[in-house]
């Protein structure tokens, strides 16, 4: 699907270029960000500000164009996180570089995307140590909305 320069330029300033998954800010990533369509063309999702979402590769290629998943604790099927409509301090928060859910939302988005394999930890714990991650308890500031 194409995405016009201009409406990437939005996503990215509005996300202040960071994925809007996993916080990655974009800079360091070996692979520029791309704008995500939260809820997929297949599903009825259109091509505008109002559905596309930063995200790093990692995370668009594990979310493809899933629009839910399964709460690992529940058990039951959850929307996953949608930067669009909901607060990302509302569903996670991170220590250590680990990204820690705290809604069922945020667990099956935390599975699905697999934000805590140990190479993606150790990313943002450094990150974090150089004042780049939103490490609690200076998520506040640097989370997007």
């Amino acid at each position: 699907m194409y995405i016009s320069a201009q409406l990437r330029r939005q996503v990215k300033k509005r996300a202040q270029a960071r994925c809007e998954y996993c916080l990655l800010p974009e800079d360091i990533a070996f692979f520029p960000h791309e704008p995500d369509h939260v809820i997929a063309l297949k599903h009825g999702g259109e091509t505008t500000t109002a559905n596309l979402a930063l995200s790093c590769f990692d995370c668009n290629r594990f979310k493809g164009s899933d629009i839910a998943s399964i709460d690992p604790v529940g058990g039951e099927a959850v929307p996953l996180f949608n930067p669009r409509t909901q607060d990302w301090r509302d569903h996670f928060t991170t220590d250590g570089g680990r990204v820690i859910p705290l809604t069922p939302i945020g667990r099956a988005t935390t599975q699905l995307l697999k934000l805590n394999t140990p190479e993606r930890i150790d990313v943002r714990r450094a990150l974090a140590e150089r004042g780049r991650y939103p490490d609690d308890p200076g998520l506040r500031g640097l989370a997007p909305k």
